[in-house]
């Protein structure tokens, strides 16, 4: 047995109040460990626990605005966060497609489909904002919850959206593809990934507008960044790589695998632009506040991520 009273596990020339000073650097890293994901966790209890049911009766108000009068079928598909499961409250972040089926408007082009559809949500709905865009009509209720309706119609083909760049229908699109892949994913990391999404998210709405990234871009980026993924599956490792990883992949095109367009992030403009760098270089601030706030094993810091 040796002597000269060193713990195992040291190295023999260590003194006693090294020992002393690591043991307490490391009690102390492993109450941090354990606040924060205290912390974390209980940030995903209370995105759970929020007013999921109010979104529900929008979207139900919304499909009953569409249905009032007899102009054929109007079926409601949920494509958005909520059918993935990545919806958090007030964060943008609700999709839906209003598929026309058997209907006069089915051989209108997008632009009358979109002013329709306009017309009876502000008829059921005269104090909501409604706005159109290209792709869709955006509801942005009092509450806060902002609601896009896509319209789309049922081919022999499949199903078709309008077109981003022209007054058209798009290639068939799959809604379907996409969400079952970020349940692969989801699944091959002990159902973390999900997660995670949600509080980078939640980071996300911290920053300004114009660096923002869209819920459905940052559900892509968790795709590739977790499809091959073999670190732990904490919440704190899981979202320090998932920023890493953005902060980089946003620099490149990420195509879209639902068809939607050709890219997820066309507003991003062409690789390595000056848009991308801008997006680029906030995440990057964003990684750097973490590793700040683990370095100094501070609660605070994390918090003022999030916002608080």
């Amino acid at each position: 047995m040796g002597g000269g009273g060193v713990s195992a596990g040291w190295p023999r020339d260590t003194s006693p109040d090294e020992i002393l000073r690591r043991a307490v650097s490391e009690e102390q890293i492993a109450s941090y460990e354990t606040e924060l994901n205290v912390y974390l966790q209980d940030i995903l209890a209370d995105f759970n626990n929020r007013n999921v049911d109010q979104v529900n009766v929008h979207l139900e108000t919304i499909k009953d605005a569409l249905n009032k009068e007899d102009i054929g079928s109007i079926s409601i598909l949920y494509g958005g966060s909520i059918k993935k499961h990545t919806y958090v409250d007030g964060l943008s972040d609700v999709d839906i497609l209003a598929i026309i089926d058997k209907s006069a408007l089915v051989d209108a082009p997008p632009s009358r489909v979109l002013e329709y559809f306009a017309d009876r949500l502000q008829e059921r709905l005269p104090n909501t904002d409604i706005k159109i865009g290209t792709l869709a009509v955006t509801l942005t209720f009092s509450d806060g919850h902002e609601i896009q309706v896509l319209p789309a119609i049922t081919t022999k083909a499949g199903i078709r959206i309008a077109s981003a760049d022209e007054n058209n229908w798009s290639n068939v699109i799959r809604p379907e593809k996409f969400a079952q892949k970020l349940t692969s994913v989801n699944t091959s990391n002990n159902s973390g990934v999900v997660p995670v999404i949600k509080l980078y998210k939640a980071i996300n709405a911290q920053l300004p507008k114009d660096v923002r990234l869209s819920g459905y871009h940052i559900e892509s980026l968790a795709i590739d960044a977790f499809k091959n993924y073999k670190g732990t599956t904490s919440r704190k490792a899981m979202l320090l790589h998932l920023s890493q990883f953005a902060s980089e992949a946003v620099l490149e095109p990420i195509k879209d695998s639902t068809g939607q367009s050709i890219h997820v992030d066309d507003k991003l403009s062409a690789p390595q632009s000056f848009e991308r760098q801008k997006v680029s270089a906030s995440i990057k601030r964003v990684v750097a506040r973490m590793k700040l706030a683990d370095s100094e094993a501070s609660i605070q810091r994390w918090k003022e991520l999030f916002g608080e």
